[in-house]
């Protein structure tokens, strides 16, 4: 990861390039351990408050220190490994699920200046860098893969338990994560052809006012879809097909118990605080404040068109966590109010809505790029493009009553 950050440049042991690093890999980690631990205690008590309870209280003040206590609970107790099971793999796949969720913080931009078109470069320790571990031309791909990676780890960890319930969690998260990551890349495209580049800072750097975000940039209808892509990654509610008590028990992690247990615990609080710094990069500027206008200075140092300016070169940190905060309170909230679905209705929201669907609001996009780049007329474009969705929204409309009608008759004969 040294060699593709290009503003630290030959890098020696023990410089003070390596320290800037360093510093870097040590604030990631301990943030989001920490905010690892936050999260579930702001998940017990969101809830809580939703459903009319208090929530964890006696542990600390208002209970901050719940999930510290689980934490040494569960690392004292005895680790059971099942005789079926592959041990080499059953210790390995907590690992494989809770790592990649750190991996993805090296190439999120985590704060810097953006003012007037900068990209984000600040001076840390006299020397000019990224508030990011890294930026490789290719951050967009690293984050699908570093997400896709994470599915490993439940699959092996219900593979190697030697058991059937694990198994099947297994298995369906296999599928499930299959399903939604080709939503979740088609609705990444859309980002893509807008920001001209697979960069995370480029991508930042132009969302530099609110009309320019990628949430509106792109038309809305990407990022609906990369939530509810993004909510089934995740295995959150109400997508958490994946561990459903009522029919698998306790899902892929069945036979886990321990500090393994707790690894995958933290996997998806962890993996829910990253996918949520994935999306506010990717569609709400990152870092960058919300503009609603040009610049406006009241004596030197003043802008109004960033209403955290008194916090300086922090404002644009506090900008990224007050967003990720938003969309954090937006997955409990999910958790506190949607029910499960069925296993049906989740696949056949991912195969036979979401997918076509991006692929359609994707095409429409490159229609009208081209369009504007060659002068074909812009409504012309458009009204071919509706009469097309709409032509391919009505074919698949209805091969789904004819597939629900013969599931039907078929159901009848037997």
């Amino acid at each position: 990861m040294l060699a593709v950050d290009s503003l630290l440049d030959h890098i020696k042991l023990f410089s003070t390039e390596f320290l800037v690093v360093l510093i870097k890999v040590v604030v990631i980690f301990v943030v989001g351990l920490v905010g690892t631990m936050l999260m579930v205690w702001f998940e017990r008590k969101v809830i809580a408050f939703m459903q009319n309870r208090i929530g964890p209280n006696k542990a600390g003040p208002k209970g901050l220190l719940q999930t510290l206590a689980d934490g040494i609970k569960l690392f004292f107790k005895e680790d059971l490994i099942p005789d079926k099971s592959d041990r080499f793999v059953f210790k390995l796949a907590p690992y494989l699920a809770f790592v990649p969720a750190f991996l993805v913080w090296s190439v999120i931009p985590l704060g810097g200046d953006f003012s007037n078109g900068k990209d984000g470069t600040v001076k840390l320790l006299g020397k000019a860098t990224k508030l990011q571990l890294a930026d490789p031309p290719v951050g967009v791909l690293l984050l699908l893969a570093l997400s896709s990676i994470a599915v490993y780890g439940i699959m092996l960890a219900g593979w190697s338990s030697g058991s059937k319930y694990p198994l099947l969690g297994s298995v369906r998260a296999s599928a499930q994560m299959v399903s939604y990551e080709a939503a979740l890349g088609l609705s990444l495209a859309s980002v893509i052809l807008i920001a001209g580049t697979l960069s995370t800072n480029g991508i930042v750097t132009s969302q530099s006012s609110f009309t320019r975000w990628h949430v509106v940039a792109t038309g809305v209808l990407p990022f609906a879809i990369f939530l509810i892509a993004a909510t089934a990654e995740l295995n959150r509610p109400p997508f958490d097909l994946v561990e459903a008590e009522q029919e698998l028990v306790g899902g892929f992690n069945t036979e886990y118990s321990s500090i393994r247990f707790a690894l995958f615990f933290l996997a998806e609080f962890m993996n829910t605080i990253t996918m949520s710094g994935v999306i506010v990069t990717l569609f709400f500027g990152g870092p960058q404040p919300l503009r609603l206008g040009t610049n406006h200075y009241l004596g030197d140092k003043i802008r109004m068109d960033n209403l955290l300016w008194f916090l300086g070169p922090l404002s644009g940190t506090v900008w990224l966590l007050l967003k990720v905060l938003v969309f954090l309170y937006v997955y409990v909230w999910f958790r506190a109010t949607l029910p499960r679905l069925r296993y049906d209705q989740l696949m056949n929201l991912g195969w036979k809505l979401l997918i076509p669907v991006s692929l359609g609001w994707f095409m429409l996009m490159a229609y009208l790029r081209v369009g504007q780049d060659v002068g074909w007329n812009k409504w012309l474009v458009m009204g071919i493009s509706v009469v097309v969705l709409a032509a391919g929204a009505g074919l698949l409309s209805l091969a789904t009553k004819v597939s629900a009608r013969n599931r039907e008759r078929e159901g009848a004969m037997f």
